[in-house]
C-alpha cells in the first residue's frame, strides 16, 4: 500500500463530500484506502459517504474526540507507507498527491511535507508556519516575513522547487510512516490546532526533516472544517497555551503575558478602529467582538471545557 489517506469529519457534509470527490477523482496510479474518522456527526455525513464512496474505511465516535485523537484512531491502522492528513475543506487538485509522494519518495530524511494551500479564487494561503518562539509572540509575523524572508517563509516569495521548512500548516499533511513510528502519533492534548505544529517538532528534533512541495497545489476553504469563527479562535489561543506550556516549561509564564499583552494592543487598536469609521466597517466591527469575546475567555481563567 503506497498511501493511507486519513480524514476526520464533524458536521461537514457537503464538504467532505466535495474532499472524496477529488480524492477519486485525482488519485489513480498509487495504491491507496482512505480512512475517515466521523466525530459524532449529526448532518447526515455518514450516510452520504455509505451510498457515493463504498470503499472508505469508517471509524463512527459516539462524540466529538477532537482531531489529533481522531487521526490517532485512523494512524494506528493504516497500511499505507505514507499517511496522508487531509482536512474536509480541502480539494485535491490532480497531480498534486503524486507530486508530494515522488518528493517523499525521493527525499529519505523527509518526516513531514505540505503543498501549497490556494483560497477558492487560486490566490495563495499561507502553507508554511514557523514554530513558536519568542521572537514570534513579541512581532508581527508578517513584518519577520518581510525583513527575513529565508528564516520565515511565506506565501510572499514565489518558491519554483521545495524547501526545508520548521513546520507546515496541517490542512494537507503527508507523513512517512517510518517516522510516525519513531516519534509517536500526535499528542492528543491538543484538541484542534497545533497538533501538526508539536509533530513537526518532535520529529525534528528526532533527526527528520519538514519541507514546503510548491508543485502540490490544494484548494483550501479555509476554516469551514473548524464551525463557529469565535469558538475557533478560542481553540487556537487554547492550544497555543498548551504548546507553549509543553515546549518553553521554564519561560511559559512570560510567553504567556507576551500573548495578552498582544491581544489586548489588538483589541485596543482595533476598537478605536471601529470608533473612527462609526461602525460602518462590519469585518472590523465582527473582529473587535471577537477580540472581546478571546478577553472574556482569559479573565474566566481560559476554561478548557
Amino acid at each position: 500500500m503506497d498511501l493511507s489517506l486519513v480524514i476526520v469529519n464533524w458536521n461537514t457534509r457537503e464538504l467532505l463530500l466535495k474532499c472524496l470527490t477529488s480524492v477519486y477523482e485525482t488519485i489513480s496510479d498509487l495504491c491507496f484506502e482512505v480512512w475517515l474518522v466521523d466525530n459524532a456527526s449529526t448532518d447526515g455525513s455518514l450516510t452520504a459517504v455509505d451510498g457515493r464512496f463504498p470503499k472508505v474505511r469508517l471509524i463512527r465516535n459516539s462524540r466529538n474526540l477532537g482531531f489529533a485523537a481522531a487521526n490517532n484512531q485512523a494512524l494506528g491502522q493504516i497500511k499505507g507507507r505514507y499517511a496522508l492528513l487531509v482536512n474536509t475543506d480541502v480539494v485535491i487538485t490532480k497531480g498534486s498527491v503524486q507530486a508530494l509522494f515522488r518528493f517523499m519518495e525521493d527525499t529519505v530524511e523527509a518526516g513531514m511535507a505540505c503543498g501549497q494551500l490556494l483560497n477558492l479564487d487560486g490566490t495563495k494561503q499561507n502553507s508554511i508556519a514557523n514554530l513558536p518562539s519568542p521572537a514570534l509572540l513579541l512581532t508581527n509575523e508578517t513584518l519577520l516575513r518581510i525583513l527575513f524572508p529565508k528564516a520565515y517563509p511565506s506565501k510572499l516569495r514565489r518558491y519554483e522547487s521545495p524547501i526545508e521548512v520548521e513546520s507546515c500548516i496541517g490542512a494537507c499533511l503527508m507523513v512517512r510512516k517510518t517516522a510516525m513510528d519513531a516519534v509517536g502519533l500526535l499528542d492528543e492534548r491538543f484538541f484542534f490546532y497545533f497538533e501538526e505544529t508539536d509533530w513537526a517538532c518532535r520529529m525534528r528534533k528526532a533527526g527528520w526533516k519538514v519541507f514546503f512541495v510548491p508543485a502540490a497545489r490544494f484548494f483550501h476553504a479555509q476554516g469551514q472544517s473548524v464551525g463557529h469563527e469565535a469558538q475557533s479562535r478560542l481553540l487556537f489561543y487554547r492550544s497555543r497555551y498548551q504548546y507553549l506550556k509543553k515546549w518553553f516549561p521554564k519561560s511559559y509564564q512570560l510567553m504567556v503575558i507576551a500573548v495578552m499583552l498582544r491581544l489586548l494592543v489588538n483589541t485596543f487598536l482595533t476598537g478605536v478602529g471601529v470608533l473612527f469609521t462609526g461602525f460602518y466597517r462590519p469585518q472590523m466591527t465582527h473582529k473587535f467582538l471577537i477580540y472581546i469575546k478571546i478577553l472574556i475567555w482569559h479573565l474566566r481563567g481560559c476554561p478548557l471545557d
